[in-house]
């Protein structure tokens, strides 16, 4: 993969290993593939999305993951033992040096970055 990496695509179930399949590094694809999901479970499935992957000049890998709605903001919740669903974010903060939302006129894009890989 050579960054930057940009792709659009549709926000479906199958988009999510497609992209994991498309980035390196073990961190970065689950990261990819949480923001991904989020979008298809609090957004709605079918909402077009950019998928971001780009070096930062602190030297990270920053993941940004833009949808059209700037209302439904992503919440960091602790999950509940033996739910299905609620880690997602969890996992991002677990695995990020930090993680974010910037709000746009006409979207919002959520971000998290990674420690690059040699």
């Amino acid at each position: 993969m050579t960054l930057p990496f940009a792709v659009e695509l549709i926000a479906v179930p199958k988009a999510v290993p497609e992209v994991r399949r498309m980035v390196e590094g073990d961190d970065l694809r689950l990261c990819v593939s949480e923001l991904l999901t989020n979008v298809i479970r609090h957004v709605g499935e079918g909402t077009p999305v950019t998928v971001r992957v780009e070096a930062t000049r602190e030297g990270r890998t920053r993941v940004a993951v833009s949808d059209p709605d700037p209302r439904v903001w992503p919440v960091l919740r602790e999950a509940v033992d033996g739910a299905e669903s609620g880690r997602g974010l969890g996992i991002v903060e677990a695995l990020a040096l930090r993680w974010g939302v910037e709000q746009g006129p006409y979207g919002k894009t959520v971000w998290c970055e990674l420690r690059r890989a040699p």
